[in-house]
């Protein structure tokens, strides 16, 4: 019976085994996923600490109509913050963003008459109310 000489050769990429009973090829291999293991972790830190310092926005955007009816869109705005609205406030609200938000009657976002609106929906001032002043969104 003849055997191929491909198998009694061995093969580059298969070192013979070592005292350990490991190849060589299978201990640099393993040390090879480690640090790139710990290589992409200090990636991501730095990543998330670099990203995080910048402006986040809410995707989106937000609109609000006007006591005197002119409406008012806002691409993308910051998350962060209290952002007032136009001098006369707004009756009605649009909140075509991933994030929630609360409109509030006063110009600081304080007080407890605010309203909720989560993403993706609208609302309107009640009849004979104040209207909104002033807005934040919920991170």
């Amino acid at each position: 019976m003849s055997v191929p000489v491909s198998q009694l050769a061995p093969r580059p990429s298969e070192p013979s085994p070592s005292a350990s009973g490991r190849s060589t090829w299978a201990r640099s291999a393993s040390v090879r996923r480690r640090l790139g293991f710990a290589a992409g972790a200090a990636l991501l830190t730095l990543a998330t600490a670099a990203c995080s310092g910048l402006g986040r926005t809410a995707v989106g955007t937000f609109s609000y109509a006007t006591v005197a009816e002119r409406i008012v869109k806002i691409s993308s705005p910051p998350i962060k913050g209290c952002h007032r609205m136009a001098p006369t406030g707004a009756t009605a609200v649009l909140n075509n963003t991933l994030a929630d938000v609360r409109v509030y009657r006063t110009l600081d976002c304080r007080g407890k008459e605010m309203a909720y609106i989560p993403s993706r929906l609208g609302d309107n001032i009640a009849p004979n109310t104040l209207p909104w002043r002033s807005y934040a969104f919920v991170h």
